[in-house]
C-alpha cells in the first residue's frame, strides 16, 4: 500500500466523519446550516474519493473507506453522542476491522 493512498484515505475519512457529525448535529438542533455543511463536506469527500479510486481501484478504495468510516463514526457516536451498539452489532464492527486489515495486508505472493 502506498503512503499517498493511506494519507488520502485518512483525509477522506476525516472529511466524511465531519460530514456525519454535521448530519448528527442537525438531528439534534434542526438548524438547516448543519445540513448545508454536511452536504458540502460529502461533495468534497466524494471528490477526494475519486483520487483514491484512481490509485487503488474502485473495490479497494470504497471498501477500505467504508470500513474506516464505520469504525471511526462509531467511536464518535459513542464518545460524543452517547449512542450504544448491542453485542451483535459490535461483532459486526469487529469483523469489519478484520476485513480492513486483510485488505491492507501486504501482497507478497505472485499471481
Amino acid at each position: 500500500m502506498k503512503l499517498g493512498f493511506i494519507l488520502t484515505l485518512a483525509c477522506t475519512s476525516a472529511i466524511f466523519l465531519a460530514a456525519a457529525s454535521a448530519s448528527r448535529a442537525y438531528v439534534t438542533t434542526s438548524n438547516w446550516l448543519w445540513v448545508l455543511l454536511s452536504l458540502s463536506l460529502y461533495v468534497v469527500g466524494n471528490l477526494v474519493m475519486l483520487r483514491l479510486m484512481r490509485e487503488g481501484g474502485l473495490g479497494l478504495a470504497i471498501s477500505i473507506s467504508s470500513i474506516a468510516q464505520l469504525v471511526l463514526v462509531n467511536l464518535i457516536a459513542f464518545g460524543f453522542f452517547g449512542e450504544k451498539l448491542n453485542p451483535a452489532q459490535m461483532g459486526g464492527v469487529a469483523l469489519g476491522m478484520v476485513a480492513m486489515v486483510l485488505m491492507l495486508w501486504p501482497n507478497t505472493g505472485s499471481a
